[in-house]
């Protein structure tokens, strides 16, 4: 099954590859490894704010980090020419989640993403992870996400 049919499946359509937001590149490809620049939490309709352990609750900032996830994978699939077959695996996702001092369940807002890559892209999907908080993220919103990919 190709990554697009799975998407599919799943009944996930990749938005189109967000601009950047400031003076920076959206991703970069430097050999088989392509960086991706941190991708805000947002839907079609607009940012997801909040801060977790305040207006937010775990589940939510879950829902969060799988929208940067789709967004992360639009930019790769930008970065491919189109192809998301080129994907060999997912190597790191570093992920920030907008969050008060005592909150300390940022693995579980993060895993929104992992899942998600996991269940879209099986073994691929695997990756080793960073999730840390952040007192505020760009806009406020809740979860913020960069990742490297290799592809052949």
């Amino acid at each position: 099954m190709t990554i697009e049919s799975r998407l599919a499946e799943l009944g996930v359509t990749l938005p189109d590859a967000p601009a950047p937001a400031a003076n920076y590149v959206p991703f970069v490809v430097t050999g088989n490894l392509v960086h991706v620049s941190g991708q805000i939490s947002q839907t079609e309709g607009g940012l997801i704010t909040g801060k977790l352990g305040d207006t937010l609750h775990i589940e939510a900032g879950a829902a969060a980090a799988k929208r940067c996830a789709i967004s992360l994978l639009s930019q790769l699939k930008r970065a491919t020419g189109g192809d998301l077959e080129r994907l060999v695996r997912v190597v790191k996702l570093t992920g920030f989640v907008n969050s008060t001092p005592d909150f300390t369940d940022q693995p579980k807002v993060i895993n929104g993403a992992s899942d998600f890559l996991v269940e879209v892209l099986g073994d691929k999907g695997r990756h080793a992870r960073s999730a840390v908080s952040a007192a505020s993220l760009p806009f406020g919103v809740a979860v913020e996400i960069e990742a490297i990919f290799e592809i052949a």
